[in-house]
């Protein structure tokens, strides 16, 4: 299983990103899908998250502004960031949990992709 992220780049602060992960391999049943954040020297964190049910997570620096959806039926997961801040600067990982089929269990990460807010 690889995942794929896009949709980074240069935005000028109160304005929208939206973020792409593409899945590829076989994944049956994935559990959550989510996205992550690091900026330069500090620890990765939860940005937002979808369960197979559609329930949403998102941590409290994002709520409002950040909106996470998933399309099964083309492995995708999105991340639309609206109202962005230069405190939202740092790269994006999206995050996979797979459930079946058995030989794909696990999580998976994507390679990341920046994204710069400027003020």
């Amino acid at each position: 299983v690889q995942l794929q992220a896009s949709g980074g780049g240069l935005v000028q602060a109160g304005g929208s990103l939206r973020l792409s992960c593409a899945i590829f391999g076989r994944t049956d049943s994935i559990n959550t899908m989510a996205w992550y954040r690091q900026a330069p020297g500090k620890q990765r964190d939860l940005v937002a998250g979808i369960d197979y049910t559609g329930r949403t997570d998102y941590a409290e620096f994002v709520k409002g502004r950040f909106t996470i959806s998933r399309d099964n039926a083309k492995s995708r997961v999105y991340l639309q960031m609206n109202s962005l801040e230069p405190e939202d600067t740092a790269v994006y990982y999206c995050n996979v949990d797979v459930a079946e089929p058995r030989p794909s269990r696990g999580s998976y990460w994507g390679q990341g992709t920046l994204v710069t807010v400027s003020s």
